[in-house]
């Protein structure tokens, strides 16, 4: 049995369609990605990461990289190389066009990408709002308690 019907869960839960459906295409047994290009993902400190390509042959307008729905979408399009007449005794070097994809947890952001030696780097960076920071709360004495409002003599 390789289905999980989450319905019942998701007919209650209200704002989660974003986590539904990302349950949905994990289930989903036919979208695999292949494992080209090979690509690496690296923490940086605790808010920074890094996603390193390797996109040997690839250049700057041959890449397209795109967010939708906290989807990261890199793309690699290539021209035919036959285009030049060239003949290859030997093609080890592939030059196959691909597309990757990466979810994107809430808050991480992308803040940039550098094409260096072959090696794609896409930079991230989770940015949490102010307001979901965790926030200290002063404990004051009686000078900060606030005093009852007198309305025509009584006390509210």
């Amino acid at each position: 049995m390789n289905t999980l019907d989450l319905t019942p869960i998701f007919r209650s839960a209200i704002g989660f369609d974003r986590m539904a459906n990302m349950v949905d295409s994990m289930m989903a047994g036919g979208e695999t990605q292949s494992n080209w290009p090979p690509y690496n993902i690296e923490r940086h400190g605790d808010d920074d990461y890094r996603i390193s390509m390797a996109v040997a042959g690839f250049k700057e307008e041959d890449l397209d990289i795109t967010v939708h729905d906290q989807m990261l979408i890199i793309r690699g399009t290539q021209s035919d190389q036959n285009d030049r007449g060239v003949t290859y005794l030997h093609r080890g070097i592939a030059g196959r066009n691909f597309e990757r994809r990466f979810q994107l947890a809430d808050f991480i952001e992308v803040q940039g990408a550098t094409i260096s030696d072959g090696l794609l780097h896409i930079g991230l960076q989770r940015v949490i709002p102010e307001a979901m920071k965790p926030r200290k709360i002063a404990i004051g004495g009686e000078a900060n308690t606030p005093k009852p409002k007198i309305v025509s003599g009584k006390a509210s």
